[in-house]
């Protein structure tokens, strides 16, 4: 099986044929990986792409929903031959703040 970071190269090659620059979510996505074998984890999971999405606490729920956005594309297409790849389901973050009753 390819590993993780020929997949990424796959993925991207992939998009940047249909038109997508891809230039930052080389850029995110190799640190996803990056994070994912400090976990010692060969396979990506939904829980580990929420961590990896909301580990910084400056960064904004607008960010955080795009970089799990960008895991679930790549997870997507991993997990044609990765069985164990995990699709991060859509709605786990949001894009916006919660909202202040008050």
């Amino acid at each position: 099986m390819k590993t993780l970071s020929h997949s990424l190269e796959d993925y991207l090659a992939l998009r940047r044929a249909l038109g997508f620059k891809m230039n930052d979510a080389q850029r995110l996505l190799s640190r996803f990986l990056v994070f994912l074998e400090q976990q010692g984890s060969a396979h990506i999971t939904s829980e580990l792409a929420l961590q990896w999405a909301t580990q910084s606490p400056t960064t904004s729920p607008a960010e955080g929903a795009r970089r799990l956005t960008l895991v679930r594309g790549f997870a997507r297409f991993r997990a044609a031959i990765d069985p164990q790849t995990q699709i991060p389901a859509i709605g786990l973050l949001s894009a916006r703040p919660p909202s202040v009753s008050g």
